[in-house]
């Protein structure tokens, strides 16, 4: 029996995964629904999605509300796709249907159905031969538009990484200072630097560290961690 999985991941609170699940839902009704949440950037460690890659088989669907869900990441994102394509795993992206392995089995099969044979060898080792070439053209084909794709999605992080340290030079530049008191000298030096590091690599923001991981390599104690972290959710609020 061919499976279908519904795959949901969030990156901040600030998300909605429920949104993710009612869009995967009205599409596939009978989507099997696997949720992932706070999970960064990368594919490696997400264990929903790994469970799904470790059971899917020949036949079987998987859905993603947008490529972003999958990888925001270009190479991973576009191995991971070929690595199912290849082994005749349906991916459905719902707001990139362009790039659903659907469109590019479907160019090969029209290719196939062209090319009969004519009763010739050396006519249909010729034919043989640019059926390969156009079905080889058309998987490369595919990788480019798929990692189009994928880069999109990661300009997308990127751009929100911009934002919220442009965010933050604008507060300082407008004079606002942003939790610590001007007392505290040595905090302050070492407030903007941790800023920017945490909107680059927390979870929360897209990066790929959770909070312990985040407040270690920042240098600062977890509760100055969390205080920051809601000054850049409030930077990031406002901006919008």
């Amino acid at each position: 029996m061919q499976m279908i999985y519904g795959y949901c991941r969030i990156s901040t609170k600030k998300q909605n995964i429920e949104r993710q699940e009612r869009n995967i839902l009205a599409a596939y009704p009978k989507a099997h629904i696997y949720k992932e949440r706070y999970t960064g950037t990368k594919t490696q460690g997400r264990k929903a999605l790994d469970k799904i890659v470790g059971s899917v088989r020949s036949g079987d669907t998987i859905v993603f509300d947008s490529v972003s869900r999958m990888s925001r990441n270009a190479a991973e994102g576009v191995e991971l796709y070929m690595d199912l394509f290849n082994k005749d795993v349906e991916l459905v992206f719902l707001k990139e249907p362009f790039v659903n392995t659907s469109v590019y089995r479907e160019k090969i099969k029209v290719q196939v159905s062209k090319i009969d044979s004519t009763g010739s060898k050396a006519t249909d080792r010729l034919l043989d031969t640019l059926m390969k070439a156009l079905h080889d053209y058309t998987i490369e084909l595919a990788r480019e538009q798929i990692e189009l794709a994928f880069r999109q999605a990661q300009k997308e992080v990127d751009d929100l990484h911009k934002s919220t340290a442009e965010g933050i030079e604008t507060a300082r530049r407008n004079g606002k200072q942003i939790g610590t008191p001007k007392g505290a000298k040595l905090t302050i030096k070492k407030k903007a630097p941790a800023l920017e590091f945490i909107s680059k690599h927390s979870r929360a923001f897209g990066g790929e560290l959770n909070d312990t991981q985040c407040a270690a390599a920042a240098k600062i104690c977890r509760k100055t961690f969390y205080k920051y972290k809601v000054e850049l959710q409030e930077l990031l609020d406002k901006e919008k």
